[in-house]
Parts: structure tokens; sequence; C-alpha cells
């Protein structure tokens, strides 16, 4: 089955980015690029995702060509993720990504109390 133009148009550049970019998607992907990754190993790794939410977010990463979903026979069956090529080629880009948030993080807090005394607007 081949895509059309229309289809092709219909995922924007901003919809990709939102996606790689999403809030949960960056750990997933990171975590996965290092080879296979179980659900519960996924759960550990991404601090403060709920399982709805990791499922949901492994599900679209997956329809979005970014995961490779193996299920295997047994029982419980095992599942695991890994990255695919396209994802493996963002690797790079979301590790120099997550350095520059933590190297940030405490200026960007900080630049976010001032503005917020400044500005009277409400810190949370």
């Amino acid at each position: 089955m081949s895509i059309t133009a229309g289809q092709a148009r219909a995922c924007t550049v901003r919809e990709a980015l939102d996606r790689v970019g999403g809030k949960w998607s960056i750990g997933i992907l990171v975590a996965a690029s290092q080879g296979p990754v179980r659900f519960t190993e996924l759960e550990r790794q991404v601090e403060g995702i709920s399982r709805r939410m990791l499922t949901l977010t492994l599900r679209n990463l997956e329809r979005d060509g970014l995961l490779h979903r193996e299920v295997y026979p047994t029982v419980p069956p095992k599942v695991e993720y890994t990255a695919t090529p396209m994802a493996l080629e963002l690797y790079e880009s979301l590790v120099a990504l997550t350095a520059w948030a933590e190297r940030h993080r405490a200026a960007i807090t900080e630049a976010r109390a001032a503005y917020d005394r400044e500005h009277g607007t409400p810190t949370g």
C-alpha cells in the first residue's frame, strides 16, 4: 500500500516534532536506543510516567515507526521494544537535548522565579 501526497502532508513537521519531543517520548527513545527494553524497565527508567501514559506513548511511537515491538510466545508473554533505524538517527540529538536541559535546569528554575516575582505571576 503506497502513501498518497495528501497522507504524507498530513504528518507535518510540527506533528513529528511534537511526537519525538513529547514529555515522555525522549526518555523512552533514549532507553530503547540502547537495545531491547521491556515495559517494566521503561517504567523504572522514565521518571514519573504512569502505566497508562507509557502504554499510550509506546503505541504512538510504534505507530510512527520509531519503535519496534516484539512479542515472544512465552508465559507470561515477553514484550521488548527497540528503536528503529529512524529513531536511532535521532539518538545523538535527543542525548544532546537532555544534557542541555540537565545543565540548565537550575538556571531555568531561577529565571522562572525571577520572572514570577517581577510580574506577580503565581509560581507552580
